[in-house]
């Protein structure tokens, strides 16, 4: 799959989800007493009192299954890449989006909102066009199907197109979000995510 065809899917479903967090942005308000501070961590459950509204809801939603698929292409490189910095830059990247995903199921927990299921790949009930970023089926099957410097190939321009997929609901959540930890993590991963595209594109750029 070429990176032409990649961002050409992302950009279609990036303008489909950014008007959908703008809308429940607009839609949810405050749902508890406001007072958390700028400074709360981004791990962990939110703190008692922190405020959160629709934006801050639909951002983990989608997150948390955009993160898992991220994840899972990160352990595939473990024995199909060729070139120690592809491998490296795998290990970075699950290091970093497993403690999102579980702090930010711990969130959802305890606004009493739903977490997705496991099996959940393509978008919450209503994103029919899917999330930003994220690879069908089709694509995660060649990516497990190749090895070596064709994988490395494949990997990097699949992992910098669903990096560019994370930044459009990121940068929505900052735009639309009510909730402290939630912006913060949203930053953290805008300024990780593309410090990682940028260095996935110079690996490219080298093939």
């Amino acid at each position: 799959m070429s990176t032409r065809t990649l961002a050409r899917r992302a950009a279609l479903a990036s303008a489909t989800v950014a008007a959908a967090l703008a809308l429940t942005g607009c839609g949810g308000g405050d749902h508890s007493t406001a007072g958390a501070g700028h400074d709360t961590p981004v791990t962990g459950s939110p703190s008692p009192g922190a405020s959160f509204g629709d934006a801050d809801v639909t951002f983990a939603q989608m997150m948390i299954p955009h993160h898992r698929q991220a994840v899972a292409m990160a352990e595939l490189a473990d024995d199909r890449a060729a070139d120690p910095e592809v491998r490296r830059l795998a290990g970075q990247i699950k290091a970093a989006q497993a403690p999102e995903i579980a702090s930010m199921t711990d969130w959802l927990s305890a606004w009493g909102r739903p977490v997705p299921p496991a099996s959940a790949g393509h978008g919450m009930p209503g994103m029919d066009h899917g999330m930003p970023g994220m690879m069908s089926d089709a694509d995660l099957a060649t990516l497990k199907a190749s090895s070596g410097a064709d994988f490395d190939r494949q990997f990097l321009t699949m992992m910098i197109a669903h990096h560019e997929g994370a930044l459009t609901m990121a940068q929505a959540e900052l735009t639309g979000g009510a909730n402290p930890e939630a912006r913060a993590l949203a930053q953290r991963i805008v300024d990780a995510q593309r410090a990682e595209i940028d260095s996935m594109r110079k690996l490219l750029d080298g093939r």
